[in-house]
């Protein structure tokens, strides 16, 4: 029994047909054309789907359908796109409607966004400031090494200050003896500091002599009182030249050493200054024309930048060299006084004025053998100090 559209003449065929459409993309297909050549191609086969009750056959409701060729006008439907989905050529396919078929997920309506537009610009702009920073490194970096192969090579001429560059000279002269100095006076502190050591060993072992002989007890009293009276000057002596030792490294090692990095910084800043004037001069002397001009300009402002850099940092060197020589004519008239009071007084034999010296100069003594106090004399106030002192001092 056909429908008032007609009856297709099998479910395999819709499938082919689906499937056909599903392959194709998106194909445009007018039902009509369909129905009419599903009903042509259906013939006799109208009581084999009766009997075995096709997939696409209706039930018998009671009542009379009309006959397959008296079917109504069917209007023609737009074009329509049909969406794909998966489908392997070949196999059966199942509708996305039909219950059999899995559930799937809705197709969402709108494309996936890209990057936000702020973070990709951001983006391109750091890749090509990173780009600019390396191209102008390179270019500087290829310009100072041809005016420093220039320079040796005795083909281009270099900008000199005559009474800065006498001045650095004398610095680095300076620092050199200073260090010299500084190794000497290290030597002396160690070597000095085991005389102090043997010392205090000697004194210790004539005084346990002087108890196990009472025939020489006297003398190696005498004698283990002087050791101890030597080691006590000693450690005051070493005191003073470990406070020469440290001011002196403290002078040569970190205030020279600031004012020659500023020096370095100069120097760095005079063969760029340099470079770019011979590029300023060589541009200068060729023809005139449009593009020459554009590089003229360019070399004279990279130039005039350079030559402020230059001016600024000699500017510096020379202000740094000034405050260093007053600093060293300072700290060197102390040291030198605190190192010829206190060998004099120590080798003369005046402990007095040794500890005079150590006070002048406000240097703490801490012995080598001193041990520092533990955190709990560190922490603990004043007042409970006094109470553990007067709890562990002997009762009188």
């Amino acid at each position: 029994m056909f429908s008032k559209i007609g009856k297709l003449h099998s479910y395999e065929e819709v499938s082919a047909m689906d499937g056909d459409l599903s392959e194709g993309g998106m194909q445009t297909v007018a039902l009509n054309e369909a129905v009419s050549a599903a009903i042509s191609a259906s013939g006799g086969g109208d009581a084999h789907h009766q009997s075995h009750g096709g997939p696409n056959s209706l039930p018998n409701s009671g009542t009379q359908s009309q006959p397959a060729n008296a079917t109504s006008p069917i209007p023609t439907p737009r074009p329509t796109s049909l969406p794909q989905y998966p489908h392997t050529p070949g196999s059966a396919y199942t509708s996305p409607n039909s219950a059999n078929s899995p559930a799937m997920s809705p197709i969402p309506l709108a494309t996936p966004t890209t990057p936000g537009t702020e973070n990709g610009a951001a983006l391109v702009r750091s890749n090509s400031s990173k780009m600019e920073t390396i191209k102008s490194w390179s270019i500087s970096t290829y310009k100072c090494t041809k005016q420093l192969l220039s320079e040796k090579l005795g083909k281009s001429s270099r900008t000199v200050d005559a009474e800065l560059e006498g001045q650095i000279e004398a610095l680095r002269d300076t620092q050199r003896k200073y260090s010299q100095i500084l190794r000497l006076a290290r030597a002396l502190s160690s070597h000095f500091f085991h005389v102090v050591q043997t010392q205090q060993q000697l004194g210790d072992a004539f005084a346990d002599l002087a108890q196990k002989s009472p025939e020489l007890q006297e003398e190696f009293i005498y004698n283990a009182e002087t050791q101890r009276s030597l080691t006590k000057n000693g450690e005051t002596l070493l005191g003073a030249l470990n406070f020469f030792v440290s001011s002196v490294n403290t002078l040569c090692n970190k205030t020279m050493e600031d004012t020659l990095l500023t020096v370095k910084l100069y120097e760095s800043a005079r063969i760029e200054y340099d470079a770019y004037r011979s590029d300023l001069e060589l541009l200068s002397q060729q023809p005139r024309s449009e593009i020459s001009s554009i590089k003229l300009e360019e070399a004279q402002r990279n130039f005039s930048g350079h030559k402020a850099h230059y001016d600024r940092l000699r500017a510096d060197v020379a202000i740094k060299l000034k405050f260093l020589e007053e600093n060293k004519v300072k700290v060197m008239h102390k040291q030198l006084l605190l190192f010829h009071n206190a060998v004099s007084a120590y080798f003369s034999g005046n402990q007095t004025a040794l500890e005079a010296t150590l006070k002048q100069f406000n240097i703490k003594l801490r012995s080598p053998n001193a041990t520092s106090p533990s955190w709990l004399e560190q922490s603990v106030p004043e007042t409970f100090q006094t109470i553990f002192g007067s709890l562990n001092s002997p009762t009188k």
